[in-house]
């Protein structure tokens, strides 16, 4: 079959160049979007009078019989498809013979891959949302099992006071809801028609666009042309989505790292989600986790490739754009293995709660202390500067801020008085904080049936295999 574009030239391509313009090799993972929206724009044809029924039912029904080839992979390639478009056409002028060559009547390859992506999008931000359910599934599932847990609270890496496990474990479920909430948000803003855009100015056939949108699944059709065929907006923000989610696993990463350490010991890994050295016999390493630390930075590397990509690009659509697809694909990969990897580190692992509890620190209590000086009437700037002297007598005395002795508190001031003693007790602490969202058990209870109801609102539109559902939890 000859090149849908070669009719003006009177010279062959030089191969290396044909390699390099070729996009088949990656964008063959449309396959099912093209032919799915060749079926509707096969109709469309038919709808405007373009084709007749008879010509319809001959292209549908060989686009069928393709999209069967597609999922079986029993489609045949051939050396002249230059790209997933060239080759279905192709292949469905072999089955149905010259009424195959209508199919393209009024439409543009810049309109069909802008379509094609769109749709692959919306799939794939479904799947991806299916997968960041199944971690919140499973970080609410710790919550409930490790309720009661105390650990310390860090700020600037160092502690500061007393938390409930179950509170910093949905502290990692809420910066998931807000990912889900913008691929909801992306899906809305996706799912608008480029078909029947042609290549710049529209089609000048009397096509029925809300009609086609309505056969793809899509609430709207895109209101400029030239926008239409040069719009990447999805692609980016797929990938500013993706960068963030991938982040805020960092992040998690990086603490659960750190609390496998033998200087912490707060967690172990399962053997299943860990890997050994292979010089040192006694080594148990987190690799999963390191890998998604570093995946992390991959991710945005996409992300600011294809930014840098669009910034230089005129008006309308430029070849450049080919360039957006494999980052997509690459990250949609790397998500959807990321995701349910974690889901399994989180629901195997084993939590050290005795080594949590002996790594609380007296001074932790601190603010309390001050709080309780509150309660007694001063100012909370005084009792602040008045618990620091507190802490640091303690420290030049060599002794944990509970065992200071009742004289060297008033000492410092006359307010303190014997119940002071009382208020170094970690689990009053965190259960003084029973504001909403605070750490305190009841607080936390709260919060747990708050990620249950956004798990229940929240539902999702594709279903998980049944060996990653297993992995991390219902994902439903």
């Amino acid at each position: 079959m000859s090149k849908l574009w070669g009719g003006r030239f009177s010279g062959g391509l030089d191969p290396i160049a044909w390699e390099y313009n070729a996009s088949l090799p990656f964008d063959w993972r449309m396959a099912e979007m093209d032919v799915r929206g060749s079926i509707a724009w096969a109709k469309g044809l038919m709808k405007a009078g373009v084709i007749t029924l008879d010509e319809q039912h001959q292209i549908v029904k060989g686009l069928t019989d393709i999209l069967a080839e597609v999922r079986g992979g029993q489609f045949q390639h051939a050396p002249s498809d230059e790209d997933v478009h060239t080759a279905i056409e192709r292949r469905l002028t072999e089955l149905t013979g010259p009424v195959g060559g209508k199919l393209h009547t009024g439409r543009s390859r810049n309109d069909q891959v802008a379509t094609d992506f769109a749709l692959w999008l919306l799939d794939a931000i479904d799947r991806v949302d299916a997968y960041l359910k199944l971690v919140q599934t499973t970080l609410v599932e710790r919550a409930e099992a490790d309720m009661g847990i105390l650990l310390p609270g860090y700020t600037h890496f160092q502690q500061s006071q007393p938390i409930l496990l179950s509170h910093w474990w949905l502290s990692h479920f809420w910066p998931l809801a807000r990912d889900r909430q913008r691929l909801a948000q992306l899906r809305e803003r996706t799912a608008v028609l480029p078909l029947g855009s042609g290549a710049i100015a529209g089609t000048p056939f009397p096509i029925d666009r809300k009609f086609l949108a309505n056969q793809l699944g899509l609430k709207a059709i895109t209101p400029n042309s030239i926008d239409a065929v040069s719009n990447r907006d999805s692609a980016a923000e797929y990938l500013f989505i993706a960068a963030l989610v991938a982040v805020h696993f960092s992040r998690l990463s990086e603490m659960l790292i750190l609390y496998t350490s033998g200087e912490f010991g707060f967690i172990e890994l399962s053997d299943a989600y860990s890997t050994g050295s292979s010089l040192m016999p006694q080594k148990k390493n987190p690799d999963t986790l390191e890998l998604t630390r570093g995946k992390a930075g991959t991710v945005i590397g996409r992300l600011t490739g294809v930014l840098a990509m669009l910034k230089g690009l005129p008006s309308a659509y430029d070849k450049d754009m080919q360039e957006d697809k494999v980052p997509v694909f690459e990250t949609t990969d790397t998500l959807c293995l990321m995701l349910p990897v974690v889901a399994g580190v989180l629901k195997t692992l084993t939590v050290k709660a005795e080594r949590m509890q002996a790594a609380l620190n007296p001074a932790m209590l601190s603010t309390d202390v001050a709080d309780y000086l509150v309660r007694k009437g001063l100012p909370f700037r005084e009792a602040h500067s008045l618990v620091g002297k507190v802490v640091l007598r303690a420290q030049q005395t060599g002794v944990r801020l509970d065992q200071l002795p009742l004289e060297e508190f008033q000492a410092l001031s006359p307010v303190f008085e014997a119940d002071v003693l009382e208020v170094f007790d970690f689990a009053a602490s965190a259960a003084r904080r029973d504001v909403p969202g605070g750490t305190s058990p009841a607080a936390v209870q709260v919060q747990i049936q708050q990620a249950r109801n956004f798990l229940q609102v929240h539902k999702v539109r594709s279903a998980l295999p049944p060996s990653e559902t297993a992995r991390g939890g219902d994902g439903s």
